[in-house]
């Protein structure tokens, strides 16, 4: 069994959807390891991952939307307030998201579904570099 690692810097432009697809193949598809586990891990608490369709664009603004009305930019609903009005909301949204994801790696390619892609969600409204961690263990 061999481990490959490596950390993907993601440039986000304010909250949405930034997909990371191809990136993550690549790393496996360089890693010439054929058959195994990939774990991907963001390193924040004000963003996320997810696994989306990827064929319809419509798909990733209505997310965004949804988690915007889930986690309003309302100070009076928070006590945390000092990073300003989208902070505490992001933290929610990235509570409810995911912060890792494990997914399985056959023939040397993620196994996605056909309209399956890999996402970072921005939650803060300011643009950030957001960190990924890519694990990946198998022969």
């Amino acid at each position: 069994m061999r481990q490959e690692q490596t950390t993907l810097r993601v440039a986000t432009t304010g909250q949405g959807c930034f997909e990371i697809t191809r990136q993550v193949s690549g790393f496996v598809a360089e890693s010439g390891i054929d058959t195994g586990l990939l774990t991907l891990f963001i390193q924040h608490t004000s963003a996320s991952l997810t696994i989306q369709e990827n064929a319809d664009p419509d798909v990733q603004a209505d997310l965004t939307d949804a988690l915007g009305r889930l986690a309003p930019e309302d100070m009076r609903l928070y006590r945390h307030t000092c990073e300003g009005p989208d902070d505490m909301p992001a933290h929610v949204k990235a509570a409810v998201t995911d912060v890792s994801l494990n997914i399985p790696v056959m023939d040397g390619r993620p196994v996605l579904g056909t309209w399956q892609g890999i996402y970072v969600l921005e939650h803060r409204r300011m643009g950030h570099t957001r960190r990924v961690v890519c694990h990946l263990m198998g022969d």
